[in-house]
């Protein structure tokens, strides 16, 4: 069982190595430069802007980390090695329970995360050519499924 913690500031540091590290593991689409545009703009704009939530291991490292704005998850990465043990679909239930989120977007090329919000019920509603920054990286543009009851 993990416990949601809030960020803070003293974290972005910590949060940044764990980003490049996800992003280094399921992003290998993403050239370098990539890489290397995307991590200043994370670090001192991104951050600031959404409602940032981790999980830590025993030892009080962060292993992962959402963050919100908006109803919509803005993101969600967990370190390499936490992968598959529960820790992001942690941060997702409690995303959707607690901040009530119904929208994600996933990059086309990441697979491994398509095919993790689809299993978590998620559907495709739209398609971008282009990610919020105008490169080449195709966006999928993900809903909630609504549940029916009886």
């Amino acid at each position: 069982m993990y416990k949601i913690e809030i960020v803070r500031k003293k974290d972005y540091a910590e949060l940044i190595k764990v980003w490049e590290a996800s992003v280094r593991a399921t992003h290998d689409f993403l050239k370098e430069e990539d890489i290397e545009y995307f991590k200043p703009l994370i670090l001192n704009t991104y951050f600031d802007a959404v409602e940032l939530n981790c999980i830590k291991n025993s030892s009080n490292k962060i292993i992962g980390f959402s963050g919100v704005a908006e109803q919509s998850l803005e993101m969600l990465f967990v370190r390499p090695d936490y992968i598959g043990k529960g820790v992001g679909k942690t941060l997702l239930q409690n995303t959707i329970t607690t901040l009530n989120i119904d929208k994600v977007d996933v990059n086309e090329q990441n697979q491994q995360a398509l095919n993790f919000y689809l299993n978590q019920r998620f559907e495709i509603i739209n398609r971008s050519e282009l990610d919020a920054t105008g490169k080449p990286y195709p966006i999928l543009h993900m809903k909630l499924k609504k549940t029916t009851t009886k």
